[in-house]
C-alpha cells in the first residue's frame, strides 16, 4: 500500500459513482482550497496500481504543531474524512482494505508524532472507524438526520410526517407563503438570517459570505437556494441545499425571522423533498440529510419529518487535540 497526492483533476477521475458526501466533490474542494488557511491535500491509497481509498485533508502548521484535519472548521462542512473503494464485496476483504488504508494514511502524515494533531469528522458513508480506535485514536459517535426517499410517493411520505409538520405545511400555504429557487441574492438573505440568529444565540458564526457566494457560483446544479417569501413578497426564511451523487444536504438556513408567516420552514423542507422525489434532474438523489441530530431541541424538531438518526464518527488524536481545540479552535465540528 502506498499513498500518492492527487491533483484535483485526478481526484475527479478517481471518485466512485456513489458513497461520498457533497464536500468530497471536486467543485467543493476547489472553493475550499481558495479559502482555507493551510494546504489542501488530496490523498489516494494504492495497492499496486489499484486505487482503494481517498482522503482530502488540510495541513496546517500551528505554532508548536502540525494539524491534519478533514474537514477544516469554519466552512459549514460537518462531514468529510475517508472514502473506501474495496474491490471485493466480502466483509473480511473490506476490513483488510480499511485497515491497510488507515495505517498507510497515518504513517504518511506522521499522525502518531507527538507534535501532529489529527482530526476527522467522517461521512456517514464511512461506517467502520475501528482501525483508528485500534491505532490509539479517540472515536466519538455523532448523529445526523437522514430521510430515505427511494421507492416512496410524495403522498405516502407526507402521511408519515407528524401531525405538527403537516399542519405547518398547510398553515404556510394558507398564509400565502411561496417557495422559489433563487440565486446569489437569495443565498445572501439566507446567510444573513442564519448568521444573525447564531449571533443572537451567542455563537460566533465563522463561515464567510464570500465562501458561500463562491459555492453558489461554482457548484452549478449541485446546489439549490430555496427561499420562502410572505404573501407581501418579504423574505421569511430559506434553505441552501447541496448535493452529492445520491444525497441532498441542508447546508444553511431554516432560520426563523420576524417576517415569519405561517410555518415557512416546514414548507421549505417539503418543497425540497418534493423536488427530490419528482424532479428528473435529481433522479439520482435518494436521501435528504437535515443535518445535526446531536442537540435535543433540534432533534425534537427534525424528527417530525420521519427522518432517521444516522451515525457518523469523529476521530481525533486524544488529549493533545482536546487542548489544541480549546487553545486555538483548530477543530470545531
Amino acid at each position: 500500500m502506498h499513498i500518492k497526492t492527487l491533483t484535483l483533476s485526478e481526484w475527479d477521475d478517481a471518485l466512485p459513482t456513489t458513497g461520498y458526501g457533497w464536500a468530497h466533490r471536486p467543485e467543493t474542494l476547489q472553493v475550499l482550497d481558495n479559502y482555507t488557511r493551510g494546504e489542501l491535500r488530496l490523498y489516494g491509497g494504492f495497492k499496486g496500481e489499484q486505487l482503494i481509498g481517498l482522503l482530502p485533508a488540510v495541513i496546517r502548521n500551528e505554532l508548536f504543531a502540525k494539524a491534519v484535519i478533514s474537514p477544516p472548521p469554519g466552512f459549514g462542512i460537518p462531514q468529510m474524512g475517508p472514502i473506501l473503494m474495496p474491490t471485493s464485496p466480502k466483509q473480511r476483504k473490506q476490513e483488510i482494505v480499511n485497515r491497510k488504508f488507515t495505517s498507510a494514511i497515518l504513517d504518511h502524515v506522521a499522525a502518531h508524532d507527538l507534535l501532529t494533531l489529527f482530526g476527522m469528522s467522517c461521512s456517514t458513508k464511512y461506517a467502520d472507524p475501528r482501525p483508528y480506535l485500534w491505532a490509539g485514536f479517540d472515536v466519538e459517535t455523532r448523529f445526523t438526520y437522514q430521510l430515505p426517499l427511494d421507492a416512496i410517493t410524495p403522498e405516502r411520505l407526507l402521511q408519515s410526517f407528524s401531525r405538527e409538520a403537516r399542519r405547518g405545511i398547510r398553515d404556510a400555504e394558507d398564509a400565502g407563503v411561496t417557495v422559489t429557487i433563487q440565486g446569489v441574492d437569495g443565498a445572501r438573505d439566507i446567510y444573513s438570517a442564519h448568521k444573525a440568529r447564531r449571533n443572537e444565540q451567542g455563537d460566533n458564526y465563522p463561515v464567510s459570505w464570500e465562501y458561500i457566494r463562491d459555492l453558489v457560483a461554482t457548484l452549478g446544479d449541485r446546489i439549490r437556494v430555496y427561499v420562502a417569501e410572505t404573501s407581501d413578497g418579504e423574505f421569511a426564511s430559506g434553505i441552501t441545499v447541496v448535493y452529492s451523487n445520491d444525497t441532498g444536504y441542508s447546508l444553511q438556513g431554516g432560520t426563523r425571522t420576524d417576517r415569519q408567516s405561517g410555518s415557512a420552514n416546514e414548507l421549505l423542507h417539503w418543497r425540497i423533498i418534493e423536488d427530490i422525489l419528482t424532479d428528473p434532474a435529481l433522479a439520482s438523489i435518494d436521501r435528504y440529510d437535515l443535518g445535526n441530530a446531536n442537540i435535543e431541541s433540534l432533534a425534537h424538531y427534525k424528527s417530525k419529518y420521519s427522518a432517521e438518526p444516522v451515525p457518523h464518527y469523529l476521530i481525533k488524536s486524544g488529549r493533545l487535540m482536546d487542548l489544541a481545540q480549546k487553545a486555538y479552535e483548530l477543530i470545531a465540528y
